[in-house]
């Protein structure tokens, strides 16, 4: 039986991200990357990879055929478009958001007045909160007069740092973020 999963911002070959997570060398940062996400994806397991890929270049694309399974990216900010033809040597599919079981997949969280339309908005970007947190939500979105968004607790961050580099199921998120 397969598996659908979910990881975000891998920055494959990216010195500073690397740096920023404590490698000194980006190549390390990947094979630590690959191995951890091979330790959990099985070769028929479906991961939705939540934007950026690399850092805008298509030069680390070819690392993407040495991760188990099979993978759809979730389009983000550092994934430019004119990349979409080479990207998609390697994996099956690209978009700018998914609805998965009533989650929205997205590389950057939506709106909490969007969220409420969805079970969850599983997304990265952010990287450093493991979730994004009330108080930033509501000293953001809300008027002085507002209660608490009754949406908040619905966003489920999966930047690979963040999530120990392996791509997280649907359990897993409700589980453990």
């Amino acid at each position: 039986m397969s598996t659908v999963r979910f990881i975000g911002c891998l920055h494959l070959g990216h010195a500073s991200v690397a740096k920023y997570r404590g490698w000194d060398d980006p190549e390390k940062h990947d094979e630590y990357l690959i191995q951890e996400w091979n330790k959990v994806v099985k070769k028929k397991d479906l991961t939705y990879i939540l934007g950026d890929v690399t850092m805008e270049k298509p030069d680390h694309y070819f690392k993407l055929d040495l991760l188990n399974g099979r993978k759809v990216v979730v389009l983000g900010n550092h994934d430019k478009r004119q990349n979409v033809k080479e990207l998609l040597n390697y994996v099956e599919g690209v978009a700018g958001a998914v609805d998965y079981k009533g989650f929205l997949l997205t590389h950057v969280p939506i709106h909490p007045n969007e969220a409420q339309f969805y079970r969850g908005n599983i997304h990265a970007h952010i990287h450093h909160l493991n979730k994004l947190e009330e108080v930033i939500v509501n000293s953001s979105y809300l008027d002085k007069d507002s209660k608490p968004s009754p949406t908040l607790k619905k966003y489920y961050n999966v930047d690979t740092h963040l999530i120990g580099y392996r791509p997280q199921s649907i359990d897993d998120l409700l589980k453990n973020l």
